[in-house]
């Protein structure tokens, strides 16, 4: 996309995780981005009742300074999700139509783990499938690990987001972001986990043309 194009264009992002899985830099990242292309950008984080293995949501809203930080029901344009149920517990803020990358990563409840809940995968995927247009399930443990740490899944989500094609800025844009952004000696271990998250989605649309 054309940065100049979409500089005054207003888009929604949610990013809904779990502690400790790098959703607020994520979250970051995506406003440093708009930012650094003239955009006006604002952030609000959600924080479960732990720092880490509760629940986070993070709001980034672009083009929206006359607006709140967070992002009304049923208007979020995409949902980029750590956890397959912290997807399915986000999609009441999705709009009709928009777009949701899912890691298929699973970090059952405590509930779930002590058998007091249930966590059925394939209920909670169908469940996803049902209410969403536009969907990429991707491994982003996996694909991190291939980059170099699994601290990563951030960043390759990112990858992932930007090759989807509904962002409102170029993939170059974020690229610029993480380099200004993410410490000198961690910088080459995420452009690598960048690019393998965008070049898994690029071969999934490849493969589906």
């Amino acid at each position: 996309m054309d940065n100049k194009a979409n500089i005054d264009q207003k888009y929604d992002i949610l990013i809904a995780g779990v502690g400790g899985q790098g959703t607020v830099l994520a979250s970051r990242l995506i406003a440093a981005a708009a930012i650094g292309q003239g955009s006006f950008a604002r952030t609000s984080e959600t924080i479960g009742m732990s720092q880490r293995g509760g629940c986070v949501v993070s709001h980034v809203r672009v083009g929206s300074e006359k607006a709140g930080s967070i992002i009304p029901m049923a208007s979020a344009d995409m949902i980029i999700a750590f956890e397959l149920s912290e997807a399915a517990r986000s999609l009441p803020r999705l709009k009709k139509g928009g777009c949701c990358i899912v890691n298929t990563q699973i970090i059952k409840p405590v509930s779930a783990s002590l058998g007091t809940s249930q966590y059925d995968i394939n209920k909670i995927t169908d469940y996803i499938r049902d209410n969403v247009g536009r969907i990429h399930f991707i491994d982003g443990y996996a694909i991190a690990n291939e980059a170099g740490s699994v601290k990563a899944v951030n960043v390759v989500l990112l990858g992932a987001a930007a090759a989807a094609g509904q962002m409102p800025f170029s993939r170059e844009t974020i690229e610029q972001a993480i380099i200004e952004n993410v410490p000198q000696k961690f910088r080459e271990l995420n452009q690598k986990a960048f690019k393998l998250g965008y070049d898994c989605i690029i071969k999934e649309k490849s493969n589906c043309s």
